[in-house]
């Protein structure tokens, strides 16, 4: 499926035409480079990324302009919870800041078939990761749904001291605060 995001305002005409799809295995290269590129993103090896776009195809997000990928998401469905979306990396290239690509990522997965079954959203963000908290946090308000962090992999507990504390933040039940209000 490919959304293709349409200019509203006659500053937005002058921007490029994004589109959104689900990767294939051909991506895999290119996504790799992207993640490379957008520090403070771990790398993880070109074989780990061409495997989420074959076998995670569903869940993940490419975000692309002109035919070049400037935007990705892998995510997963929690085997043990499939009303839980787990967001692993989301990185957009510096070219592609500013337009909402991200924002646009989140909300085109979360309407996929495959998430139908979805009611909220996790992901594990660091402290100082202020731009993640941020989509977060917006993608919460444009769900009508809460966020909640708790430290869940420790810097010295898990990482050997070699790595922030990443906390835990749920997004969700997707239209709770607006249900609750009712």
């Amino acid at each position: 499926m490919q959304i293709d995001v349409i200019p509203h305002t006659e500053q937005q005409k002058k921007e490029p035409k994004l589109a959104l799809r689900s990767p294939n295995a051909e991506d895999g290269a290119d996504i790799w480079q992207l993640i490379r590129s957008c520090g403070p993103l771990d790398d993880n090896s070109m074989y780990c990324n061409l495997l989420q776009c074959d076998h995670f195809a569903e869940t993940c997000v490419v975000a692309e302009i002109d035919s070049n990928i400037v935007g990705w998401i892998s995510a997963y469905i929690l085997p043990s919870d499939p009303e839980t979306l787990f967001v692993w990396q989301v990185a957009v290239a510096e070219k592609a800041r500013g337009m909402g690509v991200a924002k646009k990522m989140l909300l085109d997965l979360v309407s996929r078939q495959c998430c139908d079954d979805v009611t909220r959203l996790k992901t594990t963000i660091t402290k100082k990761n202020d731009a993640s908290w941020a989509l977060f946090r917006a993608f919460a308000d444009r769900m009508d749904a809460p966020l909640e962090h708790d430290a869940h992999f420790i810097r010295d507990d898990h990482f050997g001291g070699n790595h922030d504390t990443e906390y835990m933040v749920t997004v969700g039940a997707f239209g709770a605060r607006e249900s609750a209000a009712a």
